[in-house]
């Protein structure tokens, strides 16, 4: 087998040094974090539009890849809607690798060098996030103990997205920060706040008054931000938790959810936030308000309360409401993600009803002409005591997509909006939710090609038959070609795969 030792090296090394006591426990989790990431590397060789594979032919239980140049890749059966780690190696011209970042150089493809670095670190950050778990931690339902905190839940979540191959990549984090920031690893983290004058920045919605000082706004600032990008520490700010999307935070004492800039590549994108989010939060989150009104009670979304930038997408926050304010009496919120290792009640019946409800609620606003990205993180479930699917709950409204079109169509108002979020394109809107909805909220939470395929069966046919759901039962399900967009630095915007539809 081939190793790449650099970046594990490195980690245990660190790990060393900050947490001897974890050292034992992250190199026995390396094998599995290597699994899990060539199983989602394989996801994307066997079905992204990779310019440099020429042909894919199935056979038995594998699955053959001709590459560019007479080289062939050998591997198992390729299940796109698959999240357990069943990818242990793979054959490149007879020779096995068993460590991504190992293959990635060894197929020697344009910008491969820079990608086998970020699954290196992936590997390594997703051993160290396995480590510094709980030895035997409850699956089973009902939870021995309900997570209280709308925080705990998020902290559930230990190897981040369910498809992406960087799916625990943080480049420019040590192993202290990591332990520091990282959801999984449970910390109170201190945020930083940069006294800005008022007049110096766009304000979107309305300023909390906790942070403000007379003239000035107090920015809240992720402590690695502040460290590595502004470079300034500014005044110390309040405690929070960090949720699973690691720039996001619950303030302390069921405080609001503050959205920080951290430049810096997680997954897929740098996670600053742009001046254009900043001035459409606002608008979007009364907007979304309204479209709420239409769900009859099945979907809520978080509300935006201020938003502020000081001219940069470096120093700037959004602080919206928790979601636990649409949980009632004994019932809890939960994003999505956090179900995805949780042995749910009768599974397949559990499957199905939030399927139905996820399908009724995103179809309904499509057809509006709103296509909401509902993956894991930004879609959230309203359970009973009991377990049950009863409403959703969505927030970050800044990647939905709204159509003008058909908004007027059904004689809703338009708001005034511009730029990436308007379009009246029929695939962008249905890539928008099936790519997040399909492909990654209920394939995570189904797991396989065949819980899923069941699943929809049960509910598609209950479903009004408007032609997005024609679209969704007849064709391929769009994804986003995660691995693609990564080596494709000099291709803007999203670049997309088409998957095989599980419906039987």
């Amino acid at each position: 087998m081939h190793r790449s030792p650099t970046a594990e090296a490195e980690v245990a090394q660190e790990l060393a040094e900050v947490r001897p006591d974890l050292v034992s426990r992250y190199t026995a989790e390396l094998p599995g974090a290597r699994a899990a990431v060539l199983t989602r590397l394989w996801r994307a060789l066997a079905f992204e539009p990779l310019p440099w594979i020429t042909g894919r032919v199935p056979g038995g239980e594998g699955l053959t890849l001709r590459l560019r140049g007479g080289r062939r890749l050998d591997g198992p059966a390729a299940d796109p809607y698959a999240t357990a780690a069943y990818v242990t190696a793979v054959r490149l011209d007879g020779t096995a690798y068993d460590d991504p970042a190992r293959l990635m150089t060894g197929l020697g493809v344009p910008h491969g060098d820079g990608l086998a670095a970020e699954l290196g670190h992936s590997v390594a950050s997703l051993a160290l996030s396995r480590a510094g778990q709980p030895a035997n931690p409850s699956k089973e339902w009902p939870l021995t103990e309900w997570p209280v905190a709308d925080w705990e839940w998020e902290q559930r979540v230990v190897d981040g997205h369910p498809f992406h191959p960087n799916c625990r990549s943080r480049p420019g984090f040590s192993v202290a920060e990591q332990l520091a920031y990282g959801p999984e690893h449970r910390p109170l983290v201190g945020l930083r706040s940069v006294p800005v004058p008022a007049d110096e920045c766009l304000v979107s919605g309305v300023w909390p008054d906790g942070m403000r000082d007379g003239g000035r706004l107090l920015i809240p600032v992720h402590p690695w931000q502040a460290a590595h990008v502004l470079k300034r520490a500014g005044e110390e700010g309040p405690g929070a938790h960090p949720l699973m999307s690691l720039r996001t935070l619950a303030l302390t004492g069921e405080g609001p959810h503050v959205k920080t800039a951290l430049s810096t590549r997680l997954t897929s994108s740098v996670r600053d936030i742009s001046v254009y989010s900043i001035g459409l939060s606002a608008t979007l989150s009364s907007f979304a308000e309204s479209l709420a009104a239409r769900t009859d009670g099945l979907l809520h979304f978080t509300r935006t309360l201020g938003a502020a930038t000081a001219g940069s997408p470096d120093l700037a926050a959004v602080v919206r409401e928790s979601p636990q304010q649409y949980a009632g009496s004994g019932e809890r919120v939960v994003p999505v993600a956090a179900l995805a290792g949780t042995e749910l009640p009768t599974r397949a019946a559990w499957l199905a009803d939030f399927t139905r409800l996820a399908l009724t609620v995103g179809l309904r606003l499509l057809d509006l002409g709103v296509a909401l990205e509902a993956h894991g993180q930004n879609l959230l479930v309203v359970l009973s005591e009991t377990g049950a699917p009863l409403r959703l709950v969505y927030r970050d409204l800044a990647d939905i997509r709204v159509s003008p079109a058909r908004l007027a169509r059904h004689g809703v108002p338009v708001p005034e909006l511009s730029g990436r979020v308007v379009t009246d394109d029929e695939t962008a809107l249905r890539r928008k939710l099936f790519g997040a909805l399909v492909a990654g909220t209920l394939a995570g939470t189904a797991g396989s090609g065949a819980a899923l395929g069941a699943a929809l069966e049960t509910v598609v046919r209950d479903l009004p038959r408007t032609p997005d759901l024609v679209a969704l039962s007849g064709t391929p399900v769009p994804a986003k070609a995660l691995t693609l967009m990564r080596l494709s630095p000099g291709t803007p915007g999203d670049q997309w795969a088409e998957l095989p539809n599980p419906l039987p």
